[in-house]
């Protein structure tokens, strides 16, 4: 058990997500210099010179942890959500491209190839996407329902019998309907829709049409680029709800398979078999779907490298338009994380060799890597990286990376943002995560965007 004491800095939990990357939570006690329950001599010492730079303090852990481990974490010192915003910034600030990797290599210890990566993804983007209008938003919408809940989601995710997913959508369309009256009134104008969840096909065809239809009476949709229904999990997929979706001429949608390989998905909590994932593919190719993207993971239980490389050949055999490529994340909120807390730390080595074959067939394959995000508890502390075909890019993924818009949440568990750009600053504005709590305080949350969005509009 190694000790560790940081001193002279008080929020120590934002340094412990580097410290982690390099020791298990059994691994270390962490204090600060307001306990006195470790002897100095007795543990690692950080910071005793007193910086207040967060920065310089991370790297003195990196040094350090990383002669004692001998890892060393490509991402350098970074734990935050968002590399590529990061990198967007110092590229505007330094006007150079290559000057901007310098800059992260030597600030952040990022290698050169995670570096280079970002910064080319930065620059992709800002070519696809251009500049983002005054007043625009992206407009996310949540379905809180699973079929089942895999045993590593941590989302809102929950198996309810139809009759509570009836009145969750009553005040789900209550708050479409006062949200899109209010943007209207107040010019902002959506760039880019996208139903998510959970799992929007947990809808019925009829609910379907009527969110859709509901959602663009009440949003100004003159300006919208993108619109995408996660259609998720093949088990709730259906040849009347893809006819609805497809009839709205909604063209993105996700089949997420996940894993290709039937065991896995038992052990993960999925009620489908592969066949189900391709059946799905063919019916939304049937209805004239051109833009579908499919998630799979890295890191699964019980998968090897060669079952990992397996379900990619698969997936792409179904000619999507994107995929992306997950790191398995093992969240405190997850199933996976009771069964065994220090799963993703075994799977480093095997993860790492999974992302270095899905970089290499994708490639062949004519994909590209368009968008990047990280999260906490990522097997490897690596990345999960959408790649697409040309000019498949998803706009919207691309926009809540990079936080320059308001990003209008609605239902259950959704996090609004409203962005201040003379400040370049944003401020959080939260639904409850809990459905029956939204459903019971649904004037509440207008409340909230009334207060904390609508009124800030100039």
């Amino acid at each position: 058990m190694y000790r560790i004491k940081i001193l002279h800095f008080e929020k120590t939990y934002l340094l412990n997500e580097l410290i982690k990357i390099f020791l298990q939570p059994d691994q270390y006690e962490l204090t600060d210099d307001t306990t006195d329950s470790m002897d100095d001599a007795d543990c690692i010492v950080f910071n005793e010179a007193g910086h207040s730079d967060i920065n310089q303090i991370k790297r003195e852990i990196y040094d350090t942890l990383s002669k004692l481990t001998g890892q060393k974490p490509e991402w350098g010192i970074l734990t935050g959500v968002r590399p590529v915003k990061l990198c967007g910034e110092t590229y505007e600030l330094l006007g150079d491209a290559d000057a901007a990797v310098a800059f992260l290599m030597e600030n952040y210890y990022l290698c050169e190839e995670k570096a280079r990566l970002i910064m080319d993804m930065y620059l992709h983007q800002q070519e696809f996407c251009g500049i983002i209008e005054d007043k625009s938003a992206c407009v996310y919408v949540g379905i809180p329902f699973c079929p089942t809940r895999c045993v590593y989601c941590s989302f809102a995710s929950n198996q309810v019998p139809d009759a509570e997913i009836a009145r969750y959508l009553e005040a789900l369309l209550k708050e479409v309907k006062h949200v899109g009256k209010r943007m209207k009134e107040t010019g902002i104008v959506p760039e880019t829709i996208y139903i998510g969840g959970g799992t929007p096909t947990t809808l019925n065809a009829g609910q379907l049409d009527v969110l859709i239809e509901t959602m663009k009476t009440s949003f100004d949709m003159s300006k919208v680029k993108e619109f995408t229904i996660e259609a998720g999990r093949p088990d709730t997929i259906t040849e009347d709800k893809l006819s609805v979706i497809a009839g709205h001429g909604i063209t993105r949608i996700s089949i997420n398979p996940q894993s290709m390989k039937a065991r896995t998905l038992e052990l993960i909590g999925r009620s489908h078999e592969p066949e189900d994932i391709e059946k799905a593919f063919a019916m939304a190719k049937a209805q004239g779907f051109d833009n579908i993207n499919a998630d799979i993971i890295a890191g699964l239980p019980e998968e090897s490298v060669e079952d990992f490389v397996n379900t990619l050949t698969k997936v792409i055999e179904l000619d999507p338009e994107s995929i992306t490529v997950h790191c398995l994340a093992v969240k405190r909120a997850s199933k996976l994380i009771e069964q065994d807390p220090g799963f993703h730390y075994k799977q480093a080595e095997l993860v790492a060799d999974m992302l270095a074959e899905s970089r290499r067939i994708l490639a062949e394959a004519g994909y590209e890597p368009y968008y990047l995000y990280r999260q906490k508890h990522m097997a490897g502390a690596f990345e999960n990286v959408g790649y697409c075909k040309k000019d498949k890019d998803c706009i919207y993924n691309v926009r809540i990376m990079d936080e320059h818009q308001i990003n209008m949440a609605l239902g259950a568990g959704g996090i609004s943002k409203m962005y201040y750009p003379e400040e370049n600053r944003l401020e959080r504005v939260p639904n409850v995560t809990n459905y029956q709590e939204y459903i019971n305080r649904i004037d509440e949350m207008l409340d909230r965007k009334e207060k904390n969005i609508f009124k800030e509009v100039k």
